[in-house]
């Protein structure tokens, strides 16, 4: 696959979860089995559509649809199960050609950011620092205010970098993400890791694998 104008770019963003690492088959459950206590029901496409937001804003819109009540009490609850629950079935799984791409990304002296609705904690703690040492920047959701699909994040990326918004190409794999680079008036390119291709028509261009972005 071929980007038109590539050398126009500077910085290559990528989403963490669903991009770099195969992790949300892991997501759902944690969700799946935390929610169901409360009589709160989801599906993969529930947690797979929505990536990207805010956990917070998750759980109101899940409680909501639902019907069930909440408090603040209840919400810190969730989150506080739901993720421990994800660390407990949490094991690291690199997408196959991510370090490849990464290596000759930065060969080609293109910045890199990772730019993620997880917490920076949890980015220090699903993936090796050989590859974290491999990003300029690390955007996560406790460092903005507002998460995807609003724009904020990329934009924040972009600036640390010191690079203009139309010289990134993002990476991602969900509707939300791709909306905010979208709306950040960056170039978006999704990868079929997730969620097939009808709902990933927003983006760019749509791809099955990383690899296949950079003619690797």
């Amino acid at each position: 696959m071929k980007i038109k104008n590539f050398k126009k770019y500077k910085a290559v963003l990528f989403d963490m979860d669903g991009v770099i690492v195969d992790s949300m088959p892991y997501h759902f459950i944690s969700w799946f089995e935390t929610l169901k206590k409360y009589n709160v029901t989801v599906s993969p496409f529930d947690i797979y559509e929505k990536e990207g937001e805010k956990c917070e804003i998750c759980v109101k819109r899940f409680f909501e649809r639902d019907k069930i009540g909440y408090n603040a009490k209840i919400l810190a609850e969730v989150l506080k199960l739901r993720d421990k629950l994800y660390k407990k079935y949490f094991k690291v799984h690199l997408f196959p050609d991510v370090e490849q791409v990464l290596n000759h990304l930065k060969k080609q002296g293109f910045l890199l950011a990772i730019v993620t609705g997880s917490n920076r904690d949890k980015v220090k703690s699903m993936l090796p620092k050989k590859i974290v040492s491999k990003f300029d920047v690390i955007i996560a959701a406790d460092m903005i205010k507002r998460g995807k699909p609003y724009p904020d994040s990329y934009l924040t990326a972009a600036k640390q970098l010191k690079v203009k918004p139309g010289e990134c190409i993002v990476i991602e794999n969900a509707p939300y993400g791709i909306k905010a680079a979208k709306t950040a008036k960056m170039f978006c390119v999704a990868v079929t890791t997730s969620l097939p291709k009808q709902y990933l028509k927003k983006a760019d261009v749509v791809c099955s694998k990383v690899s296949d972005i950079f003619c690797i």
